[in-house]
Formats: structure tokens, C-alpha cells, sequence
């Protein structure tokens, strides 16, 4: 990202802390409840997975004695996955949805993606609290081991705003882009090792999820927050490599065409 480019998101830092400021009330608007809703929903999620399938379902994680540890790793997947979702998810539609405000406003379009960034964090940040929260209270928070989720969710987002700035510019021009986007997220989610762990897929099919960038990431919360072992940082080096050529290919499609999108839109 240029230096120029930096400096117009600090210039515009009002705007994108605004927006993810109403993009938040917005969604609770007219509840009665409001944004305790940001606490019921995942809190409710995460007794589901732990309480309902490790306790009353019986579902045991092959080699970890412990009665929680699917309920555990399921969340360390989903809830990590979400993000990545939500983030590409929001990416491919985020010029369409704000196409009004292109046309009428003049503001750096980069601002759109960071707002999509930076909402999809925010909820991550109050689901994954929680999480935690019900580590400390279950006993089974790893230790300081869980630090080691900071760089692999660095990889993680660089990964989806990657993908999510391509996606989303060539969904200007080629609106199947997003109809394509959910489909090949529910491929993507049900082929990576989330709800199953590798162990039980025939060899033929584990050697495939070698193409699978999200298998080392996803592989490294569930060892953190399962085991409580720091992750294969050599598994990982090839996974910072391609986030960061996705995310100079993003910045350099979205030069090269934001100034033709406002008319596309």
C-alpha cells in the first residue's frame, strides 16, 4: 500500500470510523435488546457446539482425553472461519452495496474495504471474548500459547482482504462473480477440516487438502486452542507469501480499475 494511499485513509479516518459506527447500530436498530444480541447469539452458538454435541451427543476428538475437546476444536474452526467468510462475503458486494455513496460523495474508495475489515473484526472480537471467557471458566484455556493466534490471524485477514478487494472489483464488471462467491465458500468450508479432522478422510482425499491454504491456518487455532501447542510457523511461511501477493494483486486491480467503476455502477 502506497504512502499516499496511507495517508488519505488517516485524512478519511473519520468517515471509516463512522461508518462502521452506524453499520453496527444499524444492524440492532428497533431490537429490544440492541446489542445484547452481539453477546446471546454467539454465546448461545458456542453452548450448542460445546455443551450439546461434546456432552449430551457424546462426540469425541480422536487421541484428546477430554470431553470438551471437539466442542473446543469445532469453535476454534467455525468461529475463525466466520471471519474469513464474513470478510470475502462482504468484500465482493461492498462497491455495489455503497454504489449511491460512490457516485455522490468523493471519498478514497479504499475506505469501503477497510469499513468491511474493520466490522468484521469488531464481531469476531466480541464472539471470540466470549470464547475465551468460557475457556477460562471450563478450565481449558491453553496459556499463553493462545498469543500465538495474533500472526496467524494477520495471515488469515490478509488472506480474505485479498481476495475479498479482487472479488469485489471484478463483481463490478461481472456481477456472477458473487452469485459464485457463496457457492464456492460452501465448497471451500466443507473442505477444510472444521467440523472433521483429517484423520478420517480416506488418503486419497487428505492429500488433496495440501491445496487448501486454509488447512495450516485453521490446523493452527486448533492446536493452540485443543492442545495448547504453538503452531508449525514453517507450515505457514508458504501462507504469508500468497496473502501478500493476493493483497498486491488486489491493490493493483483496484488502481487500475476504480476509476471505471463509478460508471459501471
Amino acid at each position: 500500500m502506497s504512502t499516499a494511499m496511507l495517508q488519505s485513509l488517516w485524512h478519511y479516518r473519520g468517515f471509516v470510523l463512522g461508518s462502521v459506527q452506524r453499520e453496527f447500530q444499524t444492524r440492532y436498530r428497533n431490537s429490544l435488546l440492541g446489542a445484547l444480541w452481539t453477546v446471546i447469539n454467539p454465546l448461545a452458538m458456542i453452548i450448542v457446539y460445546t455443551v450439546i454435541f461434546s456432552r449430551l451427543m457424546q462426540a469425541r476428538l480422536p487421541g484428546v482425553d477430554n470431553d470438551l475437546a471437539y466442542g473446543i476444536y469445532l469453535c476454534a474452526g467455525l468461529l475463525t472461519w466466520g471471519l474469513f467468510a464474513e470478510i470475502i462475503a462482504r468484500g465482493q458486494s461492498v462497491f455495489l452495496e455503497h454504489a449511491t455513496l460512490l457516485k455522490k460523495l468523493s471519498f478514497p474508495r479504499i475506505c469501503l474495504p477497510l469499513v468491511v475489515v474493520l466490522n468484521a473484526l469488531l464481531n469476531f472480537g466480541i464472539i471470540f471474548g466470549l470464547f475465551i471467557g468460557f475457556l477460562l471458566v471450563t478450565g481449558n484455556f491453553p496459556g499463553w500459547v493462545v498469543l500465538a493466534m495474533l500472526p496467524v490471524l494477520l495471515i488469515q485477514v490478509l488472506l480474505a482482504v485479498g481476495l475479498g478487494i479482487i472479488l469485489g472489483v471484478l463483481n463490478v464488471f461481472f456481477r456472477d462473480v458473487g452469485q459464485m462467491t457463496g457457492i464456492v465458500l460452501q465448497f471451500w468450508f466443507w473442505f477444510t477440516p472444521i467440523i472433521y479432522p483429517p484423520s478420517i478422510l480416506p488418503e486419497s482425499a487428505a492429500g488433496l487438502l495440501k491445496w487448501n491454504p486454509m488447512v495450516p491456518l485453521v490446523q493452527a487455532y486448533q492446536g493452540i486452542f485443543v492442545k495448547g501447542v504453538w503452531p508449525q510457523w514453517h507450515t505457514l511461511w508458504p501462507m504469508v507469501l500468497i496473502s501478500v501477493l493476493l493483497c498486491l494483486l488486489a491493490l493493483a486491480l483496484f488502481r487500475k480499475r476504480a476509476g471505471e467503476m463509478v460508471d459501471e455502477l
